[in-house]
């Protein structure tokens, strides 16, 4: 794990900042100097630029770029104590800006992953025993139907439909005023908000689960062991629950590997629609800025947890299907 981590933060960070963009030129937006008022305008602007630089550790004290691989050292060196440092954009720290969006991804991720495996497993199972019937058919349509919809088309129509129409709230997670709501109100305010989002994070996802549920399904159904079970007068509802459904989970656990990166990587293109300051938004907005600081702390948590989940997943097979070892 650690040299894959090692990795993946030296392509980041050498994309980052061979990426066209200056960070403190994107950032200075204030005063004369930006706005190239007054006499020697050009030269101040130059001299406030340089000592920018040379604060964020771009530039040496004599003004001369510092090679990158001794700014990824001292990078290295700094991460080691978990100290990502601060942001080129505003100077928090990038811990503290983590910190504010990370709960509101967590909050939608792990509530969306909850409702699309509740509902992708009895779809799934119900598919798999309805195989060919009519119940199959109108349900695997549909399935394919939500699963081919990209999640921005989905977004748009949701707030053209109810969000235009007053039915549901689409900006944000709150209302401006629902800080002097009472608690039970304030609930609700914040339930109706993110009901768009979380329909946005959680169709496709149950949709492709789903499929993956019914095709194990039928694999196992048709095995031998299943119909050992049949043959000693076992439930139906035992045959398919305790024995097909439990060695049909493995791809499902195999998909639960992507399951931790998406806890902290949050939806760009989601938050964004939906004006949401999660860890999507967040990371949009600093690679925007090139705020380097903050892209190489997302980009090092979401390395970190993919490295884990795959982990997870490898235990989880041994859970799941006992024939699996680990040796």
């Amino acid at each position: 794990m650690i040299p894959t981590l090692l990795g993946i933060t030296v392509v980041t960070f050498a994309i980052i900042r061979l990426a066209p963009g200056d960070p403190v030129e994107l950032n200075i937006t204030t005063g004369p100097t930006a706005s190239g008022e007054g006499g020697g305008s050009d030269k101040a602007r130059a001299d406030i630029v340089r000592k920018a630089k040379i604060e964020l550790g771009l530039l040496d004290r004599e003004g001369k770029p510092i090679p990158l691989w001794k700014q990824y050292g001292t990078w290295v060196a700094r991460t080691v104590t978990l100290d990502f440092g601060r942001s080129f954009k505003d100077q928090r720290r990038v811990v503290e800006k983590i910190a504010e969006a990370l709960p509101v991804t967590m909050m939608l991720s792990l509530t969306s992953i909850l409702i699309a495996y509740l509902v992708a497993v009895p779809i799934g199972v119900f598919s798999a025993v309805r195989r060919n019937t009519a119940d199959d058919h109108v349900v695997s349509t549909i399935l394919f139907l939500l699963w081919s919809v990209p999640s921005f088309l989905a977004g748009t129509l949701l707030i053209l439909t109810l969000g235009r129409q007053g039915i549901l709230p689409f900006v944000g997670l709150h209302s401006p005023q629902s800080e002097r709501l009472g608690y039970l109100p304030y609930l609700w305010d914040h339930a109706a908000h993110v009901v768009m989002p979380l329909a946005c994070l959680t169709y496709a996802s149950f949709a492709a689960l789903s499929r993956f549920v019914r095709t194990g399904m039928l694999e196992n159904l048709r095995l031998d062991y299943v119909r050992t079970a049949r043959s000693k007068g076992l439930p139906e509802r035992d045959v398919v629950l305790r024995h097909a459904l439990r060695n049909s989970l493995i791809p499902v656990v195999t998909i639960m590997g992507n399951i931790l990166p998406q806890l902290i990587g949050g939806s760009v293109i989601i938050e964004s629609i939906f004006t949401v300051n999660g860890m999507g938004y967040l990371g949009f907005q600093s690679i925007l800025s090139r705020d380097y600081p903050v892209i190489m702390a997302i980009t090092t948590f979401a390395a970190v947890l993919t490295m884990l989940g795959i982990l997870v997943s490898d235990v989880l097979y041994c859970v799941v299907d006992p024939r699996i070892s680990l040796q």
